[in-house]
């Protein structure tokens, strides 16, 4: 009997229905090894000799494994074919290796589980990859390493609970920054003019912005106030409209490519409204299931096979017109492992609304993402037609100005019909912005001006789309790594987001980052964590020996932290208050804790009494009359609303309730986002905020 041992019980599963009875398959339930948790784990004066042990959650299934080796003539390791997969396959082999009797194993990869896909495997073993284990190893030690020595530091100089780590200080440094950038934003003021046009006799009127005056263009910021505006909107009120020039010319719009870890989250995050992690999970289960290829991947390569076969689905079932052959993408990352695959369906044929699979909506919803993703990136390009009218605007003999107005239509849809890069994951709503048939010198009619004042806008703040994208563009950490550094840093309480899913950073977060700057930069410093990353990689390819890497950052890094130890003042985040203790009557002051201010008696710890800093949101409780309504955290750290005379009454709401009642029903209306909303479920009025 052969024994296949693979991560999950989703994939083992799968795999057994491919494999016969000669086949056992069995889950290792994750890691079945993995440095402690209480302690180091690492004997650093011992080449950083790591001491792993089986965790309490893993014994049960190292048991059954160690049972199960005992009957097998043959063990096959098939986790997933990473840095993390080959690591739980050495560790595997290694709790069921025995002095007494030597053990027989292959290991196997692959990129997709399909009946095809494991037959390959297993006809083409190899042995463990050791380059790709000590990567993984060199990993978890330097984190462990950092977190480990790093966070009493913080412990002991800011507040009790803090944490540091190689990727994820690096993660709130980049929001920390992005903060004091657009802090430091001072917007300017410009204003557009545009005018409302129609032919002469004509109904329909259209739009076209000034973009030139006397011949010289108008920069973005080239109208400043409303006095320049008026002037010129002065000048053009009687000025005759005429059309000078028609620009017409045909573009392409090429499909994006097939999606890439970092990709498939940011498209994600964008279009269904799902966390990297959330994302990540989901993957996870469609790839179990056999219905796509491995999701954490940078490459771009697709297999002939899949490429062949796209193509002849979209001839089936779109037409031949909308294949234009076989698209090959080039992978950008540096890092990328080409031996894999994009995220792609391991069937193009297997079309979403089709599906037998009992998958759920949050399944379905991304699978459908990653099918018209990869369907479309093989589809013939999209056809534009374009067309550019500039407007002369004559008040008098000596000044002219141009105006513009652009139109587009869609000669031929091509791949948008399946799959739109911004909107819907579905087929393509296509936008087109019409023109009236116009001809060279033909006079139109001034309908309307329009003057209107804009301010420059701060840069955006990091949404998790967006901070993904810009890990990825640094060199930040690996497409397994970018969901559980957006997990870890809002767990650790050193950012939040806002109303609209932007991260935001709390004061500990701005506090830590500047003592991590000024006394362990490398820590924070993005190119830094950049070459690490670049260090791991040249162990994984064998080119670089991963005691030799720990040991170049270790010691200047203990130094470094050695002496700040004796240089490093303690913080002194108190701050006095006029507020009395009531259990001993000492002054109370304000502490900054893990997650925030809070009020502290200044007796402590002689004295322990702590009290919530409350935010009021000035609006009355609806339901008792007595209260306000104030704003609260639950344990995990998200926001809610709830009358200030909790427990004695009990109302809560999720959204930020604003002190105005709904026109329909009467309820408390609040907001989230761009919305107003009735805090009755049942009355659903909504309306955009002003």
């Amino acid at each position: 009997m052969n024994l296949v041992i693979v991560e999950s019980p989703t994939k083992s599963k799968t795999i057994a229905k491919f494999l016969g009875r000669q086949y056992s398959v069995k889950s290792s339930f994750g890691h079945i090894r993995d440095l402690p948790e209480k302690e180091l784990g690492i004997d650093v004066e011992n080449d950083f000799k790591p001491k792993y042990v089986i965790p309490p959650k893993a014994k049960e299934a190292a048991r059954e494994l160690k049972k199960s080796a005992k009957k097998a003539d043959l063990i096959i390791l098939a986790t997933d074919e990473d840095r993390e997969g080959e690591a739980i396959a050495w560790h595997i082999l290694h709790i069921l290796k025995s002095p007494k009797s030597p053990i027989k194993y292959q290991r196997i990869v692959f990129h997709e589980i399909t009946q095809k896909a494991i037959e390959q495997a297993i006809k083409n073993p190899r042995q463990i990859d050791i380059n790709l284990v000590n990567a993984q190893q060199a990993r978890r030690i330097l984190d462990r390493l950092v977190g480990y020595k790093l966070s009493p530091f913080l412990w002991k100089k800011v507040v009790r609970g803090l944490s540091a780590g190689r990727v994820q200080s690096v993660a709130v440094r980049l929001i920390v920054d992005k903060e004091r950038e657009i802090s430091a934003f001072s917007p300017q003021e410009y204003w557009s003019i545009e005018a409302n046009l129609k032919k002469e006799k004509g109904k329909d009127a259209f739009v076209a912005r000034l973009i030139k005056q006397n011949k010289k263009a108008i920069p973005k910021l080239g109208v400043k106030d409303k006095e320049q505006a008026d002037k010129i909107l002065a000048a053009l009120k009687d000025a005759r409209y005429r059309v000078a020039n028609i620009a017409s010319k045909e573009t392409k719009k090429y499909p994006s490519p097939p999606f890439t870890t970092s990709t498939l989250q940011q498209e994600a995050i964008r279009k269904l409204g799902f966390s990297a992690e959330q994302t990540m999970r989901l993957a996870q289960q469609l790839y179990e299931t056999g219905l796509i290829t491995y999701h954490r991947t940078d490459s771009l390569n697709i297999s002939a096979e899949a490429l062949q076969s796209a193509q002849e689905f979209i001839a089936k079932k779109f037409g031949q017109k909308y294949s234009e052959g076989i698209k090959i993408y080039k992978t950008k990352s540096k890092g990328a492992q080409e031996a894999h695959e994009a995220v792609r369906p391991t069937k193009a044929e297997r079309d979403p609304e089709k599906i037998k699979r009992p998958l759920d909506k949050r399944q379905l919803k991304l699978y459908d993402l990653i099918w018209r993703r990869f369907i479309a990136s093989q589809m013939a390009s999209s056809v534009v037609d374009s067309t550019a009218v500039d407007i002369e605007a004559k008040p008098d003999s000596t000044n002219s100005y141009i105006f513009r107005a652009t139109g587009s239509v869609i000669k031929f849809d091509g791949f948008l019909k399946i799959y739109l890069s911004a909107g819907q994951a579905g087929p393509a709503k296509t936008k087109e912005n019409t023109l009236p048939k116009l001809s060279e010198n033909e006079i139109l009619e001034l309908v309307k001006l329009i003057t209107q004042q804009h301010f420059t806008k701060p840069p955006a703040r990091y949404t998790e789309a967006s901070l993904v994208k810009t890990l990825e563009e640094y060199g930040i950490g690996r497409p397994s790594t970018y969901a559980p550094i957006i997990s870890t840093i809002q767990k650790r309480g050193y950012v939040q987001k806002d109303e609209q899913k932007r991260f935001v950073p709390k004061e500990i977060g701005f506090i830590v980052i500047d003592l991590l700057k000024e006394n362990f930069s490398q820590i924070v410093d993005v190119k830094f964590t950049a070459e690490m990353e670049k260090e791991l990689d040249k162990i994984a390819q064998g080119k670089k020996n991963w005691l030799e890497a720990l040991k170049e950052f270790y010691q200047p890094f203990h130094e470094n932290l050695t002496k700040k130890y004796k240089e490093v003042e303690k913080k002194k985040l108190e701050e006095p208050t006029d507020k009395i203790c009531p259990k001993c009557g000492s002054p109370m002051v304000i502490k900054m804790g893990r997650f925030g201010k809070f009020y502290s008696c200044s007796a402590f710890p002689k004295c322990k009494h702590l009290e919530a800093i409350v935010n009021s949101t000035g609006v009355k409780c609806p339901e008792c009359q007595k209260g306000n309504i104030v704003e609260r955290k639950t344990r995990k750290g998200k926001i809610f609303y709830s009358c200030s005379r909790y427990p004695k009454c009990k109302y809560a709401l999720w959204d930020k309730p604003i002190d105005a009642k709904c026109p329909k029903c009467g309820s408390l209306l609040t907001e989230k986002g761009n919305k107003i909303k009735c805090s009755n479920k049942e009355c659903g009025y909504q309306r955009e905020k002003e």
